[in-house]
């Protein structure tokens, strides 16, 4: 009772399970238990301040996430306790609130995480961090409840963390459409096929989110030539897929068009580019 634990002690993780057997052949025992079990909880001081980001960069030393093997909710709470973006002399940090950051705007946070507390500095002394103690209770009091041996937050600071967590939720969800950069391969049936009316045809199509560009003829063989042409597509709105088998491969692109390749597929994104090759689609 009033122990103060460190996270994921070995030492301590120990003393936790030996004392669980006994605490759970004592009357209440579940309710003793489930208030050791929480003191595990990842527990961090005054996340703004020199000595609250040391322990943080020493935190994140060997772990890439606030908990577990993945982004979770607690990223979040802890990204949002931060007023500004670290400095780069928290080599840890930084790295962490970056790759953070990066998530949020590209496809956001779901995971449920293990559970983080965060306290302010109104309620924390940098220089001996201890537990805060409940005014309301005398030392001798044998309440199951004097078994909190981190505090509570105020309400004022719960709020706080509530708000900047929606802020951050809802900049999360704020994604634009995706765009890609499609180069096709238009083959026509032989050599005696006219080009330039099969990329008449080709430009032909149009549909909303769909973006011609450059084109060239390039030889395949026996005086055959392919047509070569670019298109940028709105990712929601444009399937490439369907683009050809409905358009390109029907009557009357059919009369000049024999198959169309995919050979390059490039997903426009600002974090990353996927690049597929030679995907062909041929007509039966």
């Amino acid at each position: 009772k009033g122990a103060r634990l460190r996270p994921y002690s070995a030492a301590h993780t120990t003393f936790v399970v030996l004392v669980s057997l006994r605490l759970s052949l004592l009357p209440g025992g579940s309710k003793r238990l489930a208030i050791l079990v929480k003191a595990m909880a990842v527990n961090f001081h005054n996340l703004n301040a020199a000595s609250g980001l040391q322990k943080l960069n020493d935190y994140l030393l060997t772990r890439s996430y606030i908990t577990g093997y993945q982004a979770s909710k607690d990223d979040i709470s802890v990204y949002s306790a931060l007023a500004t973006s670290p400095s780069a002399d928290y080599v840890n940090v930084a790295r962490w609130y970056n790759h953070i950051d990066a998530l949020l705007k590209l496809c956001g946070i779901s995971e449920e995480g293990k559970g983080v507390k965060i306290e302010s500095s109104a309620s924390v002394v940098e220089e001996a961090p201890s537990p805060a103690i409940d005014d309301k209770k005398g030392p001798a009091a044998d309440d199951d409840d004097d078994m909190d041996l981190f505090g509570e937050e105020t309400e004022e600071e719960k709020k706080a963390a509530e708000e900047r967590a929606a802020a951050v939720k809802a900049s999360g969800k704020k994604k634009e459409s995706g765009k890609s950069s499609v180069l096709l391969d238009v083959k026509p049936w032989d050599d005696e096929t006219d080009m330039q009316k099969l990329e008449e045809v080709v430009r032909s199509v149009k549909m909303e989110g769909l973006l011609w560009g450059a084109s060239k003829l390039a030889p395949v063989g026996y005086g055959i030539k392919k047509l070569q042409i670019m298109m940028t597509i709105v990712d929601d709105l444009v399937s490439v897929d369907n683009l050809i088998e409905d358009y390109l491969l029907v009557e009357p692109a059919n009369e000049y068009i024999q198959s169309c390749d995919i050979v390059a597929f490039n997903k426009i994104c600002k974090y990353i580019i996927i690049i597929v090759h030679h995907a062909t689609i041929f007509r039966c």
